[in-house]
């Protein structure tokens, strides 16, 4: 079986009410586009009829691929694990519930075929809710702050990758790829396409304000090196703060104001809270050395169809 120009990415949780439409579309978007193409379906433990529908349709069409996953392996391992797996000379990666139109994609061949090695989907506007929206707002607004390399706005990763792109990140071995912003730190420039993003075709969204907000912590912490050093800056600025403290503390105490010492109070309190917090980052980052140790795998499948080594 020779390898197709494009492969489309699909990772699914809980996607039985899009899954078959999501197919459909994309297979006739690409179609009229000539090129030759599979779709790889990556299913992070479903616990409703997804798998089987993907199972027919693998059966109907062998372009139609499936991996399933033992687990819930998280939003960054399991696209990725999915994407390193394609064999296609540039891939495209997309949500199964028509939030990344499939209409893009025509546009995201053209100009791959015009040479373009990377080309994003970029929401112009989008329909969510006042803390998602909040949520998303402070997880860019910390990545360009500090992280080591900046991510594109409202680019969720919905795009087209060239294979020479795909492969120098697969050697980067990311334990937790942050796989938007490993885009950026190839180096290879970057497309736009701009779209509005449609409301949710059916099922529920598996995203709220607590997933999103631990996806926003887990690609900071991976791909930020500022974090190591930000807590001392931070001690130094409470060290001065405490000393500044010191003499106003000694004048209260001899006016017999009680208030200043308070405020030390709080102030030392607002100091463990945030030496805590960049703890628990540096424990992250700690973590996520000792899983490059230990090459850690992305996911584990347990189980292939359509895939040429698993007939």
């Amino acid at each position: 079986m020779t390898d197709p120009d494009i492969s489309v990415v699909i990772p699914t949780r809980n996607e039985e009410a899009n899954a078959l439409a999501i197919a459909q579309a994309v297979i006739g978007e690409l179609e009229s586009t000539g090129v030759s193409f599979d779709l790889i379906f990556i299913d992070n433990a479903s616990r409703d009829r997804t798998v089987p529908i993907l199972r027919d349709l693998c059966a109907r069409d062998r372009r139609v691929r499936l991996i399933v996953n033992t687990r819930d392996f998280g939003q960054m391992r399991s696209p990725t694990h999915g994407i390193f797996q394609a064999r296609g000379r540039a891939v495209i990666n997309m949500c199964a519930d028509f939030q990344d139109s499939p209409a893009l994609l025509p546009e995201f061949v053209r100009r791959w075929r015009a040479g373009a090695d990377i080309v994003l989907g970029v929401r112009e506007s989008e329909r969510s809710s006042a803390g998602l929206a909040m949520t998303r707002r402070l997880s860019y607004g910390l990545a360009r702050r500090l992280g080591d390399y900046p991510v594109v706005p409202n680019a969720t990763g919905f795009g087209l990758y060239s294979r020479r792109v795909v492969s120098q990140i697969a050697r980067l071995r990311e334990p937790e790829p942050f796989f938007r912003g490993m885009l950026v730190e190839t180096g290879w420039p970057i497309e736009l396409v701009g779209y509005s993003r449609p409301a949710r075709v059916g099922g529920r969204s598996n995203n709220d304000f607590f997933t999103l907000l631990d996806f926003a912590l887990s690609g900071l912490a991976s791909a930020s090196k500022r974090l190591l050093r930000a807590p001392l800056y931070l001690g130094a600025i409470g060290l001065a703060i405490g000393l500044a403290l010191i003499p106003l503390a000694l004048v209260a105490a001899a006016l017999g104001h009680g208030g200043w010492g308070w405020a030390a109070a709080i102030a030392v309190e607002l100091q463990l809270a945030l030496l805590f917090g960049f703890l628990g980052l540096m424990g992250d980052q700690i973590r996520l050395i000792a899983e490059r140790g230990r090459e850690t795998p992305l996911v584990i499948e347990r189980e292939r169809v359509n895939f040429p080594d698993a007939d």
